[in-house]
């Protein structure tokens, strides 16, 4: 393993922590009594408290220091006096543990009492402290200078998403997102429950992969040697659920879909999929927009919410536009009774790409995706959708050649689709067939396979049903004004990462480092030039190959040319 010049000096740190007989990761509990958060809260001057957090910044002048700690509500201001925490005549704990061998990012325990600075700010006076955990590894310290410009920001997306840790850590606010979303899976929960529903779990490994048109991802069984397939939706085992009785079931879902990548899809996301028994699609519009009303004001306090330019209003009703009618609208064009072949030519000489393996219900969903889908900023419930496209839907009761399906669009995304579900198990045994064969002629996302024991459960009897699936990760993204996918999952899929270039430093190297970790602020570049002693050409060569392989920085204000740590 290759370490940076910052990381062998807090090895050595730890080391000489170890020398003095501290533990540098103690396994004792360390109770707490507070937190920022209620110390603010609750401030009393002299009040006692015992808090704990990460060291973010300090500012050591002598035998004092201010300080601020981090914990997971917010931040504090903290006084290290050495008199204070070092009431006799020994003075290790302060002018070497707290000075020398303690780093920004190590995590400490704190007693102490609170008071006001002389400007205001509430602040613990540290009795006493304990080192909780050791960083080996330095944050990233974004700094403003005195006209507000921030440096060094940890804002790159990709090293965001891979290093959550340090997102979370540095980016205290990226928090209020995920927040958000546990709010929203909340508060989804309570409505059911007071509706009366029940929450069930369903299996992630299946031998056949059902309810959506999708390509799955495929592992192997050993013991049973056969192959197993990760969910691509739940669909089909939560109907089983209503045959066998339940009159309302619900889950929350890990689904994958072994498909493309982009900043609203993820090969693994959640979704959330709810089947009524003696419902249909019509009673499911009217729960749906309900539902994301309540929702929506339990996340952001308003059924309001902005995403980019627009603001979208959650609150009930919806208009309800047919597809036909849309694709009617922004096409010109009227499916109604098309054939496959005048759908492929229309979609051709309207600049959309086509070929052989698309069937009916692609071709309209592709014309649709196309001409009339971000049209829907505000949201629409779609409806009664062609039957090519929907093969575990219900035949609509009066249109011919429709279903009983709708989707809802916001800003030109589908964030949720319900149907009167499918119960006529010889009907649903053709639409499978029908998508066997469209599998066959080379559509790799149509149904590959006729699931015998669902159309076995549906042969029991499956009373009238409606089902709807919404799409959370989609849902959060929209209530929290994020366009990228990646922004409200922990841990998003990352292509793997790039191998670290091992880095040789020479002696010239590891004397400008030295000089730059002798204080947390940044050098002026002519200061470090003239105390590292070196030649023009040394000093150039050195410093070329320190800012080439991102260990250093060098950035230009109105005043100075400054180097500093990255």
């Amino acid at each position: 393993m290759q370490l940076s010049e910052q990381e062998i000096i807090r090895r050595e740190k730890l080391n000489k922590l170890v020398e003095m007989g501290i533990n540098a990761f103690p396994a004792d509990e360390y109770v707490i009594t507070d937190t920022t958060e209620s110390i603010k809260r609750d401030f009393a001057e002299s009040k006692q408290v015992k808090i704990a957090g990460r060291l973010m910044s300090r500012r050591i002048q002598g035998k004092a220091s201010f300080a601020e700690l981090q914990d997971s509500t917010g931040r504090i201001q903290v006084y290290f006096n050495r008199d204070e925490i070092c009431t006799g005549e020994d003075k290790t704990l302060y002018n070497e543990v707290y000075k020398h061998l303690l780093d920004i990012g190590d995590i400490i325990g704190v007693e102490g009492e609170l008071f006001t600075t002389q400007v205001g700010e509430k602040t613990v006076l540290v009795k006493n402290f304990t080192l909780l955990t050791k960083s080996l590894r330095p944050l990233p310290q974004p700094r403003t200078d005195e006209n507000g410009v921030i440096y060094d920001a940890f804002n790159d997306p990709e090293m965001r998403y891979r290093q959550r840790y340090v997102d979370l850590t540095v980016n205290p606010q990226v928090k209020e997102v995920f927040v958000k979303r546990t709010k929203l899976f909340n508060a989804m929960r309570t409505f059911f429950n007071d509706a009366g529903y029940f929450e069930v779990e369903t299996p992630i490994l299946q031998s056949i992969p059902g309810g959506a048109a999708a390509r799955p991802f495929i592992t192997h069984h050993n013991a049973l040697d056969i192959p197993l397939y990760l969910r691509i939706a739940n669909e089909l085992y939560l109907k089983r659920l209503i045959v066998g009785g339940f009159d309302g079931v619900y889950e929350f879902s890990k689904n994958f879909r072994n498909e493309g990548m982009d900043r609203t899809h993820n090969p693994e996301f959640t979704a959330m999929e709810i089947y009524v028994a003696y419902k249909d699609y019509n009673w499911m519009m009217d729960f749906t927009e309900k539902l994301l009303e309540f929702c929506a004001v339990q996340v952001n306090g308003t059924t309001k919410a902005t995403f980019g330019e627009y603001e979208v209003d959650f609150k009930a009703p919806y208009e309800r536009v047919s597809m036909t009618d849309a694709i009617l609208k922004f096409t010109g064009f009227d499916i109604t009774g098309k054939t496959e072949q005048e759908l492929f030519d229309f979609a051709k000489s309207i600049g959309i790409e086509v070929n052989e393996t698309m069937g009916k219900g692609k071709l309209i969903d592709e014309i649709f995706g196309e001409k009339c889908e971000g049209n829907f900023i505000q949201p629409t419930f779609i409806t009664d959708y062609p039957i090519e496209m929907s093969p575990l839907t219900k035949k609509h009761r009066s249109k011919e050649g429709l279903t009983e399906r709708f989707e809802l669009m916001v800003c030109g995304k589908e964030i949720a689709n319900a149907y009167s579900e499918l119960n006529d198990p010889i009907d649903q045994r053709e639409r499978f067939e029908d998508q066997l064969k469209l599998a066959e002629k080379g559509d790799d996302e149509a149904g590959q396979f006729i699931d015998e024991d669902f159309l076995r459960a549906l042969e029991y009897g499956m009373p009238p049903t409606s089902g709807l699936g919404i799409g959370m990760d989609r849902l959060i993204m929209f209530l929290t004004n994020n366009a990228s996918i990646q922004e409200v999952l922990f841990f998003p899929q990352m292509r793997p990462e790039k191998a670290v270039p091992q880095i040789e430093l020479g002696e010239d190297e590891k004397v400008i480092l030295e000089i730059l970790n002798s204080r947390e602020e940044a050098f002026s570049l002519a200061e470090v030039k003239e105390r590292s002693q070196l030649s023009g050409k040394k000093w150039d060569k050195a410093s070329k190959t320190l800012t080439k392989n991102n260990l250093v920085k060098v950035e230009k204000t109105d005043e100075y040319v400054l180097m500093r740590l990255v």
